[in-house]
């Protein structure tokens, strides 16, 4: 092994764990977070594939099956796996430790290599350079970081998975350190039981076959693992090009406590930001803008675009992010910083404007965006459906622009709810009905579902067809929301269809079909 082997390997121990708690302040609901001494695992089908030291402490292991993870701890928190989060994690790492080293190599999330020559003459030995990084690891909340140096990347990353906290394995001396870990260190199960089978269980003894057989055998990816077995790996760590710096941040000093001086000020940032993306010909869809005051305040909001930002709308979303509003508190020290940084970007070639002039779609979009930059981000709102019972609460309004989700998701079971055709028209305030029988008396429902009598008139109309009842029942644990109703569809003699609505007593009216 020559000099260029030698490798140092930063590892962080359940990194799909770690990545999930250090992303839930953005990306998790208030009552869904979980507390880092909590027994935690990352399930993907059906299986454990992480789990945190208080789930190990009481039985837990990865590759476990999840019913079985559940019966050793039954206060286990199921987290599902989700690779991006991880790698969303896991960037801010390679960032930080990039800022210490060039040349990170990351090899997957949670696992990162750097070739030891460069840091070792930098920090006066590769201890020396490997303590340094696991030490910057350990400022920034990664307290169970680990390094280890080798001669090549497979030996280096099992003496990271070794250390406690650092090990370092001499030159020419992997063969050795490698030849008593399980067959099962090379990540090939199949392989692996194979060999077990064999009776080959440890490294030593899978180096110790003869390399024609284990070809013939195993073909060239066997004799590739029998090469790493007997510490023969000539592999280097591969430095990774870091992307580019898009975020833009200002400093205000002193101060500024009117939105509109923020929005000039800010002015100049918001077309560097633009422009530092449009060089890397891409767009912004989604940006994140981020504002702090001299008092400690801080405002985080990202900001959705149909198509693509510019300088003007990043003013207009630091305007409207100033502005008072039901959502947030509104900020009442002076701005003292702005960050912005592209949530979500986009190929350039796929915004491209049209050929010759706008299509009928941009010229709606310029309207809008207009009519908000002089009236407020909410003066034009956008409608979408989603799920519920009743039909005024499956309408959602979000401001042009936005792609919030609707309130109550609409993939989920609601029953009771409506099934198609929906009335074309619905009331958001609910219209007082009277609805009467035959002789004259107002229906009614009884406990059973049945009615009085049959609906023969609506607000002095004959009613020509009727269907129903059909109970909607929520909340029955909760008095004080609890709601019981009966809807029916009701026929009036000049042809009119309405979806009534029977509750407490009263009837009215929820919508009107064409």
């Amino acid at each position: 092994m020559t000099l260029d082997t030698r490798t140092i390997m930063l590892w962080l121990p359940d990194w799909p764990i770690t990545a999930h708690l250090r992303t839930q302040a953005l990306e998790v609901p208030q009552a869904e977070r979980t507390l880092p001494d909590e027994p935690l695992a990352i399930v993907h089908a059906g299986a454990v594939v992480a789990c945190s030291a208080a789930a190990r402490a009481e039985g837990v292991a990865r590759g476990q099956r999840r019913r079985d993870a559940q019966a050793a701890c039954a206060r286990l928190r199921l987290i599902p796996f989700d690779a991006a989060r991880d790698e969303r994690a896991f960037h801010g790492v390679l960032t930080h430790l990039e800022d210490l080293v060039p040349g990170v190599q990351p090899l997957r999330p949670g696992l990162a290599a750097i070739r030891a020559r460069g840091p070792a003459r930098f920090y006066g030995g590769e201890a020396e350079a490997a303590e340094a990084l696991r030490a910057a690891l350990v400022g920034i909340g990664l307290d169970e970081a680990r390094a280890g140096i080798a001669d090549g990347l497979f030996t280096a990353e099992q003496a990271a998975r070794a250390a406690h906290p650092l090990a370092i394995v001499p030159p020419g001396r992997s063969a050795e350190f490698l030849a008593p870990l399980p067959v099962t260190v090379l990540g090939d199960d199949d392989l692996a039981l194979l060999l077990a089978r064999l009776g080959v269980k440890t490294l030593r003894e899978f180096a110790a076959l003869d390399a024609q057989r284990v070809h013939e055998r195993f073909g060239p990816r066997g004799l590739r693992l029998r090469s790493l077995a007997a510490g023969a790996d000539s592999r280097v760590a591969a430095p990774r090009i870091p992307p580019p710096e898009l975020m833009r941040e200002l400093v205000l000093e002193p101060a500024l406590e009117l939105a509109e001086q923020v929005a000039f000020a800010v002015r100049q940032t918001a077309e560097s930001f633009c422009e530092g993306i449009r060089a890397e010909r891409l767009v912004c869809t989604a940006v994140r803008i981020t504002v702090e005051t001299d008092r400690g305040e801080r405002s985080e909001r990202v900001w959705q675009h149909p198509k693509s930002f510019d300088a003007a709308g990043v003013v207009d979303r630091v305007r409207w992010q100033l502005q008072p509003s039901a959502r947030e508190a509104p900020v009442e020290g002076g701005v003292s910083r702005i960050q912005i940084e592209p949530e979500a970007v986009d190929d350039g070639a796929a915004h491209q404007p049209a050929l010759i002039g706008q299509g009928p779609d941009e010229r709606s979009h310029h309207a809008m965006t207009r009519v908000q930059a002089v009236l407020g981000h909410r003066a034009v709102l956008t409608p979408s459906l989603g799920g519920g019972r009743w039909s005024a609460e499956r309408e959602g309004l979000a401001p042009w622009g936005d792609v919030a989700p609707p309130e109550h998701p609409r993939d989920r079971p609601w029953p009771g709810s409506l099934p198609v055709p929906l009335p074309s028209e619905v009331f958001r305030d609910p219209h007082p009905a009277r609805v009467l029988g035959g002789g004259g008396e107002m229906i009614s429902v009884d406990e059973r579902g049945f009615v009085t009598d049959p609906p023969a008139t609506i607000d002095g109309l004959a009613v020509t067809a009727w269907a129903g009842p059909w109970p909607v029942i929520e909340r029955t644990w909760d008095p004080r929301r609890a709601r019981r109703a009966h809807r029916f569809q009701l026929v009036d003699a000049r042809g009119t269809a309405w979806l009534a609505v029977f509750e407490n007593d009263v009837w009215w009216l929820e919508g009107r079909y064409s």
